[in-house]
């Protein structure tokens, strides 16, 4: 088949996802994109789970605010994270039936 016949994405476009791709080949960032699809959290928990400093979590947290995935509110005191990417559910999905998922209570 001719490379004219085919339905192939731009390359500017498949350039932005490898970017975004490669902010979240990470495992602490996946650990915590994980958490976040099933609940907002503070960075002190995200870092908790991850086994990190709060400091190092949310370096992981703006990397991934900056690629459109997450987004921040505050309340109060705190400030809570959330997935803004619908994708990233089928992503993590992919990685979790090759990969594996275990349940870990809260």
């Amino acid at each position: 088949m001719s490379a004219a016949k085919l339905r192939l994405t731009e390359l500017d476009a498949l350039g932005q996802a490898a970017e975004c791709l490669k902010t979240l080949a990470h495992p602490h960032r996946l650990r915590m994109v994980q958490m976040l699809l099933q609940g907002d959290y503070t960075v002190s928990e995200l870092a908790e789970a991850c086994e990190l400093p709060s400091a190092m979590a949310s370096e992981h947290l703006r990397l991934m605010q900056r690629c459109g995935f997450l987004t921040s509110e505050k309340e109060g005191r705190k400030v809570y994270y959330r997935v803004t990417e619908p994708h990233l559910k089928n992503i993590l999905k992919c990685v979790e039936e090759r990969f594996g998922v275990a349940t870990v209570s809260r």
